[in-house]
Parts: C-alpha cells; sequence; structure tokens
C-alpha cells in the first residue's frame, strides 16, 4: 500500500544521507564530531507552550457549540425541517472538508513573511470567521427556503474561515520545536487547553441557552396541537427568549475566540528546521501529495483514526436529542455534557504520563476502548439521572484520550517521512490537512445520515417527546453504531507500525541530520535566503 514498505522495519539511521555517517561507522552511530559538541537541547518556556496552546482553543470552543447544538437548534429553535437540516449539516460538514486540503495548498503556496509562514492566515481570518459565526445563531425573518439557504451559507462560511485558522495552527506544531519530547510537551499543553475549550464552549452554550425554556407543542391523539391551542403569544414569547439566548452565546464565544487568536499571535514564534533551509527547490503540492498519500504509517493512522474520531462524533451530534427525548432529561444535558468535558479535561494530563510511560500505541488501546463497556450500559439501562451522570463521568476519560492521541502521533508519522524522503520539504499542512478532511467528510456523512434517519423515523419539531421510533433510532446512533466503528479503528491501529523504539530510531536519525546542517555552517539565520520552507 506504502511506497517503500518493506524498509519500515529496518533502522532509520540506515536511511540517512552518506554524508552524515562516516567511512567504516555503523549505522545508528553518529560521527565523533557530533559527540564531541552535542547540540543543546532546545526547551519551549512554559510561557510559550501556554500561548501556542491558547490557540487551540478558538476552533474547540466553536465546534463544540457547533457540535452539540446547531442539530438542535436547527430542528427545535429555528424550526428548519429535519430533510433541510440534514442538507444544512452535511453539506457544511462535507465543504469544511474539501477546504482543508484546498487551504493546504494554498498556504504551501504563500511566501514566508515578517509575521511568519502560517501566521497571516490565522490573524487575517479570525475577525471575519466570527461574523459568521454570530450569524449562524441568528434566526432571520425568511421564508423557509430562505432561511435554509441563510444557514448554508454562514455555516460554510464560517467552516472556511475556521480552517484558514485551524489548518495553519496544527502544522505550526512542526514549527514551535525540533524536539520530539518539547513538541508532545507542547501537544499536551494544548490538548488539555482544547478540552478545557469544549468545557468552555459546552458551559457557555449550555448554561445561556438552558436559562430559556424552549417551547415544545405536545402531543394529542397522535398529531402535535395547533399552536393557537397551546397559547400562541406565550409560545412565540418564550421561542423569542430562546433564540437571543442562543445569539448572546454565540457573542460570547466569538469574544472569546478574538482573545485566544491574539494571545497566539503575540506568543508563538515560527522556527524553522536547519536541515530543511539548505534546500533550494520548494516541492510542488501535488507531488507533495502522492508522496504524503503513500507513505504507510499516515494512511494507517488516519484510517484508525477516521472510524475512532466518526463514533466519537457521531455521539457528540445526537447527544443532546438522545438526553432530551430517548433519556427525558430536557433540562440536564448541558450538565451532562459539561461532566464529560470536565472528566475529559481532568484526565488529559494522566494521559501524557501513560503515553510517555507505556507508548501511544497501548494508550491508544486503552484509551478510547474504554469507551466501549459504559456505551453499552448506555444501551441497556434504564432512564436513571445518577447512573447517567456516573457514565458521563467515565465516558470523558476516553474522550480525552480521543482528544490527545491524533495530534499527539501525526508529527511521529510527519518525522518518518521525513526521514524516507529527505529532499521532501514544505509537506507538514498536507500531512495535517488531510487528515482533518478525512475525519471532517465523514463526520459530515455521519450527521446528514443520523438526521436523514430521524426524519424517516418520524421526528416531530418542537414536539415535546418523540415517537418510539425516534428515540430507538437515537439510542442505535449513540451507543451500538459507536461501539462498532471503535472496534473497527482498533483493529486498523494493530497494522500501524511506528511503536516506541521505532520512534526513538527516527529521534536519533533527525538529530543526526539537524547536527550535519549545524557543522556545515548553515544556520537558521544565514539560509533564510536560500529557501522558504514550504
Amino acid at each position: 500500500m506504502a511506497k517503500g514498505e518493506g524498509a519500515e522495519s529496518g533502522s532509520a539511521a540506515g536511511l540517512l544521507p552518506t554524508s552524515i555517517l562516516q567511512t567504516g561507522e555503523r549505522p545508528g552511530q553518529l560521527s565523533s564530531s557530533s559527540q564531541k559538541e552535542p547540540k543543546k537541547k532546545q526547551q519551549l518556556s512554559i510561557c510559550n507552550k501556554l500561548c501556542y496552546a491558547v490557540g487551540g482553543a478558538p476552533y474547540q470552543v466553536t465546534g463544540c457549540a457547533l457540535g452539540f447544538f446547531l442539530q438542535i437548534y436547527l430542528l427545535d429553535v429555528a424550526q428548519v425541517d429535519p430533510f433541510s437540516a440534514s442538507i444544512i449539516l452535511f453539506v457544511g460538514r462535507a465543504w469544511d472538508a474539501i477546504t482543508d486540503p484546498l487551504v493546504g495548498f494554498c498556504i504551501s503556496k504563500s511566501p514566508w513573511t515578517r509575521l511568519g509562514h502560517l501566521m497571516p492566515w490565522i490573524i487575517f481570518s479570525t475577525p471575519l470567521a466570527i461574523i459568521a459565526y454570530i450569524l449562524i445563531w441568528f434566526v432571520p425573518d425568511f421564508n423557509k427556503n430562505d432561511q435554509t439557504l441563510w444557514y448554508l451559507l454562514f455555516y460554510c462560511l464560517f467552516e472556511t474561515l475556521v480552517t484558514c485558522f485551524h489548518v495553519p495552527y496544527s502544522a505550526l506544531t512542526m514549527f514551535i520545536s525540533t524536539e520530539q519530547s518539547e513538541r508532545d510537551s507542547a501537544t499536551a499543553y494544548r490538548m488539555t487547553v482544547e478540552v478545557l475549550g469544549t468545557v468552555l464552549g459546552t458551559a457557555i452554550q449550555g448554561q445561556i441557552v438552558g436559562q430559556a425554556d424552549t417551547p415544545c407543542l405536545p402531543e394529542h391523539n397522535g398529531s402535535m396541537l395547533p399552536s393557537e391551542n397551546v397559547g400562541r403569544t406565550n409560545s412565540t414569547a418564550s421561542l423569542q427568549k430562546t433564540q437571543n439566548a442562543y445569539l448572546l452565546a454565540g457573542g460570547v464565544i466569538a469574544s472569546i475566540y478574538v482573545l485566544c487568536a491574539v494571545i497566539l499571535t503575540l506568543g508563538v514564534r515560527e522556527q524553522r528546521e536547519p536541515y530543511k533551509t539548505q534546500q533550494t527547490e520548494p516541492m510542488s503540492f501535488f507531488r507533495g501529495l502522492r508522496l504524503v498519500m503513500s507513505h504507510g504509517p499516515y494512511v494507517r493512522l488516519i484510517a484508525g483514526f477516521l472510524f475512532t474520531s466518526l463514533a466519537f462524533m457521531l455521539v457528540e451530534g445526537n447527544f443532546a436529542l438522545f438526553c432530551t427525548y430517548t433519556l427525558g432529561f430536557r433540562n440536564e444535558f448541558q450538565n451532562l455534557l459539561l461532566a464529560i468535558m470536565l472528566s475529559a479535561t481532568l484526565t488529559i494530563p494522566i494521559w501524557q504520563w501513560f503515553l510517555t510511560r507505556f507508548g501511544k500505541k497501548t494508550a491508544v488501546y486503552i484509551g478510547i476502548s474504554s469507551a466501549v463497556p459504559f456505551l453499552i450500559l448506555v444501551a441497556l439501562m434504564e432512564s436513571n439521572l445518577i447512573v447517567t451522570y456516573v457514565v458521563a463521568v467515565a465516558a470523558g476519560v476516553s474522550v480525552a484520550a480521543a482528544f490527545l492521541l491524533p495530534w499527539s502521533m501525526l508529527p511521529d508519522v510527519v518525522d518518518d517521512f521525513h526521514l524516507k524522503q529527505p529532499h521532501s520539504h514544505g509537506t507538514e499542512p498536507i500531512f495535517f490537512s488531510f487528515y482533518v478532511f478525512f475525519t471532517k467528510f465523514a463526520s459530515g456523512v455521519s450527521l446528514g445520515i443520523s438526521t436523514l434517519s430521524l426524519d424517516f423515523a418520524g421526528y416531530q419539531t418542537r414536539g415535546c417527546s418523540q415517537p418510539a421510533r425516534v428515540k430507538f433510532t437515537l439510542k442505535m446512533l449513540v451507543t451500538m453504531a459507536p461501539i462498532v466503528l471503535i472496534l473497527l479503528g482498533l483493529l486498523l491501529f494493530k497494522l500501524y507500525p511506528i511503536d516506541e523504539e521505532k520512534r526513538r530510531q527516527n529521534k536519533k536519525a533527525l538529530q543526526a541530520l539537524r547536527d550535519e546542517a549545524s557543522s556545515s555552517g548553515c544556520s537558521d539565520t544565514d539560509s533564510t535566503e536560500l529557501a522558504s520552507i514550504l
């Protein structure tokens, strides 16, 4: 499946250019000059790591609010019919997926500036993104067709702009330090802040919206009562209050987005790899894409995380409706979401310690599979609020692993690629953007199909209760479907070749490349005119 796959199990040192290895020197052994003059380890300060980590919050705060609340907002607040809502969710997520490689391509063609190579994208996309985000939560006084177009337009526009923020931010992982351990540490900071961002998004959106009681229409003789029979004036006033609550929450989250973008811009500086600056010709995007997609470890990693991410996205997208209608906790679902996210936040440092102590593949197997027993329990148990809170806290432990591990393992794949393709540079945005592309596209398909399945099951917009078929469908979408996807993902991880031994070999080989570049007299400052990073 991958080019040069048969050599994956060999020593990474054997892939080094011959100039790095002295005559008669065994592979994996550094030159005497390197041993005499070891390069000082490049360390990031805690302030640098925190400023970098804060940059991950905007994507997670907005993504959490949209992921958990957009579906129920469209159906019960904006009163979009289920079929139109499924179109909005699917097209929006699918477009979001397509924009990732497009933005990655544009980044690869953009020049290095005084602000850096990636920072200008982050800076200039922010103001437009927050305007589009606020307008998603505004209910226009249009007819149904125009209203559908409104939400589709601003949802797609926001996803495009937030991609212009998140793709360069994700690629920034490779440019904050040349040390694997420092990147892993910064990633742990980032994942902790991102999970805090989901807590913040859940708390702000959930608690502000929770203060407004969304009106519902009770069922009478198998059909929804006309609005005039249940107090049209009171229902309209209550609905307007709920719409204002969603708009207020959107404004608060947009303010957080701006604040985090400012901290990231002021606190992080991009750095260049010494050995990359010696390259004189940047690689074309499509040639880089072919090389990236033929790299075996990358294909296997994204295949595994594609299924596991899809499982958690199914739970995220349908959890509010599941709690409201299947479990009957209409006024508690925002608190249950908060319990999951708080639990995930507290266990991120534990998973960082675990993957350092026992390895990343072991952390994948234990961390992600730990969600399965609790999903089974939710599927089998009767509606019980205390048990549901216990399950929510336990499920947060698995959510933490699902947040941390993909972004901790992707840099290892990039390092492995650099060793196998030492003359190929400028591929970092491709690695990160196409990983996000596959997960987003799959989530768009899952949300579109799940919302459409609710329509087929007979979902009643603004209903105080739902038919038995709708409740059963929600239970399958939140429990059994994610379990199957998690098991498939874990099976694919068995094929992932980069274990801890392989990672150590790659680290030594990359350090040899950097030492060779430094000893040749080519520093970051002296070589800025020779080549751009991407």
